[in-house]
């Protein structure tokens, strides 16, 4: 296990970077489309960070990493497709990316996880007409975050955890504007370069309530923290070709300071019921504050910001995780279903979107590692107002596996 950790690590942990992981044409806005932080098993259970237990690492709540037995070393990537609408076209495209690289180590009372998580995504081509003028917009890019959760068991039932984040990446915004009958076009190029640290804080608490069903919640808080932008601007003219394509005739490089802006606070609580080891319901809420962050002197007309909210119902089944004969029985069947409210406001349309998750865990090895697959049907905006809606079909696959760790031999 030691020596696959070392190669997933080159591997991925290098492709995880500046990973774009979206086509929508929402990620125009502030940081791109925010990607789900959170292991498969989770999202499999539509994003529900309430339930942790020994074997599997929970990256949404720095608490659960006290539960921890044995030590986990998890990756995943995703498969996304997607078919975006309008009133009059309709474009279909799909993305595969990483979405983490984790390593979890139980410590007694104690439990520690760090890893690679991506933050945001950028990866846009957007066209507009008004009059005869049109301009031309596309963007790449996004955010990722290195991330150590330090979790810690108070009591029997009661954990508390925090985690620090150090995000980083970059995000290229470009424009190309002409007009009918003028010979060149006008052009501008903006690189931000985004550093910011930011934290968690969460606390987990089960307590037997009968004989079988265990009580369980969650409570995370993630503080306001700012981050800075070192933006790169570039503007000029150009010469467009038959093709579409801008050959630059005269271009200057424009001095911008570096920009601060705020990271918003996070508050996340949850609850749950259920039998361990056999199934688990659980309920979560997600509230998030506005964030208005624009790059350099972009301002979106007709665009808003309001505070963000998240509501998610999933959880979990096992028909019988001892049983040696029978394979099946061993599954861990997932599901849930999420809506959320994502705080974007165009032309007074609020940007929702809704999706409908399932999965399994299918036991491999020992030491109960696993294979998580996962899916995720849903769907973002609507086509009224000049918008885009966008229906997708997410896959996701991780493996989890376990080893033991500075055991001491008493035989050679």
């Amino acid at each position: 296990m030691k020596k696959l950790i070392i190669v997933f690590c080159v591997l991925l942990g290098a492709s995880a970077i500046a990973q774009e992981g979206t086509t929508s044409p929402y990620s125009f806005f502030g940081l791109g489309t925010q990607k789900f932080r959170g292991t498969v098993e989770n999202r499999s259970m539509a994003g529900l960070s309430v339930f942790s237990d020994s074997i599997h690492l929970n990256l949404q709540n720095p608490a659960s990493t006290a539960d921890l037995k044995l030590v986990n070393f998890t990756v995943s990537g995703s498969h996304k497709r997607q078919t975006q609408l309008t009133d009059t076209e309709e474009a279909k495209t799909s993305t595969t990316s990483v979405d983490y690289l984790a390593i979890g180590i139980p410590m007694g009372k104690f439990g520690a996880s760090f890893g690679l998580i991506p933050f945001s995504a950028v990866g846009y081509n957007i066209t507009t007409q008004s009059g005869d003028k049109r301009t031309d917009y596309d963007g790449t890019g996004g955010l990722n975050k290195v991330f150590l959760n330090l979790g810690y068991t108070v009591m029997d039932g009661l954990t508390v955890g925090a985690n620090i984040n150090y995000n980083f990446g970059n995000i290229q915004n470009n424009s190309i504007s002409s007009q009918e009958n003028i010979q060149y076009a006008s052009g501008e190029n903006n690189k931000a370069d985004i550093l910011g640290l930011s934290a968690t804080f969460g606390t987990m608490y089960k307590r037997m309530i009968t004989e079988k069903l265990e009580l369980t919640t969650s409570l995370t808080y993630s503080p306001e923290t700012n981050f800075t932008a070192d933006i790169n601007r570039i503007v000029g003219t150009y010469s467009l070709t038959v093709t579409g394509s801008a050959i630059p005739v005269d271009i200057r490089e424009v001095f911008v300071p570096s920009e601060e802006f705020k990271n918003p606070s996070q508050l996340t609580i949850g609850a749950g019921i259920g039998q361990p080891k056999y199934w688990g319901l659980g309920a979560e809420y997600t509230a998030q504050q506005a964030s208005d962050f624009t790059l350099g002197s972009r301002v979106e007309s007709g665009v808003s910001f309001s505070n963000s909210s998240k509501y998610s119902v999933g959880g979990f089944y096992i028909p019988n995780y001892n049983a040696i004969g029978s394979y099946l029985k061993r599954v861990v069947y997932r599901g849930g279903f999420r809506y959320e409210q994502s705080g974007i406001s165009i032309n007074g349309q609020s940007i929702n979107e809704f999706g409908i998750s399932f999965g399994v865990g299918l036991p491999v090895g020992r030491l109960f590692s696993n294979v998580n697959l996962g899916f995720e049907i849903g769907q973002r905006g609507t086509t009224d107002f000049g918008l885009v809606k966008e229906n997708f079909f997410n896959t996701i696959l991780s493996f989890s596996l376990n080893d033991r760790w500075f055991e001491k031999r008493y035989y050679e």
